[in-house]
């Protein structure tokens, strides 16, 4: 076998991980009814259990937090219970496993909503782009702005969302503020144009994501709780007008907050799609300088440049997503440089076992 500083031990806020390999959050849309997780979903969590970290798929923390067909959420018993099965069967295999806590925000579509109600956002301005719904995909409308006064129920669903983590079993959380669902836009200026507390300067834009952090991590151990940002994505139709400012003020004002991990997402991905990046992005290495804790680096990562954003010091750990969707045994093959199977794009958001507990591990 190949030692790699990939496959070392290391220490992850309170956790003492195996490798420096983290499952990425990956949505899949396998959720039982009421959107409950189920057997299946054990089992794929348990195959990938070889993992340093697993990082659950988003999962929503209110009904109208929904922003895909057929995911989980953890705002009521029954998806607790649900939730246990599949931290059960992580930990049976010796793994650990983190729950990200989602809110989509403006890019949920009405058909997926309690009653055909209209998503929430910091304003009431459209994303540019497509919903994708149980009957394909549809347009987005134009988000309802949510009121002051309603904001402090957001911060509650992510600090009840944290308590049911820990019913569930987990070892931590992630805040989902990345990828433009509802932290991220109010985040960035695009898609937040308020006037309030909540909105305008610097400051006001991170103060959302500022208040959920701490009712989390005043749930858990401050070393069991990360947070997820995407500063160079468009996807969702995302962009800010000053993008180093204010991820510049995010990161360094979570460092108060001690916190397990900041994961940051490479400027080439973008949703599922990895694209050119002309190095003026902003990636791990750019917050290396800013944030004092552990940081993550999602990119679309081989074994060879996984190796090096360590080894460069860049990042302490690295998430694999779809190498690790086709591949459950990845650290195994990373070891031996086994060839890797390949994926199937056609099954990442489809339903049953095919493309998702059907991959072959190495037979040795």
């Amino acid at each position: 076998m190949t030692t790699l500083k990939l496959l070392s031990p290391a220490n992850l806020g309170l956790l003492e991980l195996r490798n420096r390999m983290i499952l990425a959050p990956l949505t899949r849309c396998r959720a039982g009814a009421g959107y409950v997780p189920q057997p299946i979903n054990a089992l794929y969590y348990a195959q990938r259990a070889s993992a340093g970290l697993i990082i659950s798929e988003a999962t929503q923390v209110a009904p109208n937090g929904i922003g895909y067909p057929n995911t989980p959420g953890i705002y009521n018993s029954a998806q607790v219970e649900g939730w246990k099965q599949v931290t059960e069967a992580v930990h049976n295999q010796g793994g650990r496993i983190f729950l990200q806590l989602w809110h989509a925000g403006r890019v949920a579509h009405p058909s997926l909503l309690p009653d055909g109600e209209i998503p929430i956002a910091p304003s009431a301005i459209k994303a540019d782009c497509m919903a994708d719904t149980a009957d394909g995909q549809q347009p987005h409308v134009t988000p309802r702005a949510l009121k002051l006064s309603e904001i402090p129920e957001i911060v509650e669903q992510f600090r009840q969302g944290a308590k049911n983590a820990i019913a569930a079993g987990f070892d931590g959380v992630e805040i989902h503020s990345a990828n433009g669902y509802l932290l991220d836009q109010f985040l960035q200026d695009n898609s937040n144009q308020r006037q309030d507390e909540y909105g305008g300067s610097i400051e006001n834009r991170a103060r959302l994501l500022k208040d959920v952090t701490q009712a989390v991590v005043e749930v858990w151990d401050k070393g069991r709780v990360g947070v997820r940002l995407s500063p160079s994505s468009t996807f969702n139709d995302m962009h800010d007008s000053h993008p180093k400012a204010i991820f510049s003020y995010v990161a360094q004002a979570l460092n108060k907050f001690d916190l397990a991990y900041l994961h940051v997402v490479e400027p080439r991905i973008q949703g599922n799609i990895t694209i050119a990046d002309d190095g003026t992005g902003l990636g791990a290495r750019f917050f290396r300088s800013i944030f004092q804790g552990s940081i993550i680096t999602a990119g679309g990562y081989t074994r060879e440049t996984g190796e090096a954003v360590l080894q460069d010091n860049h990042a302490d750990f690295v998430t694999y997503g779809r190498l690790f969707l086709a591949n459950p045994d990845l650290p195994k093959r990373f070891a031996l440089s086994s060839a890797l199977n390949r994926y199937d794009r056609n099954t990442f958001y489809s339903s049953g076992e095919h493309g998702y507990t059907d991959y072959p591990t190495l037979e040795l």
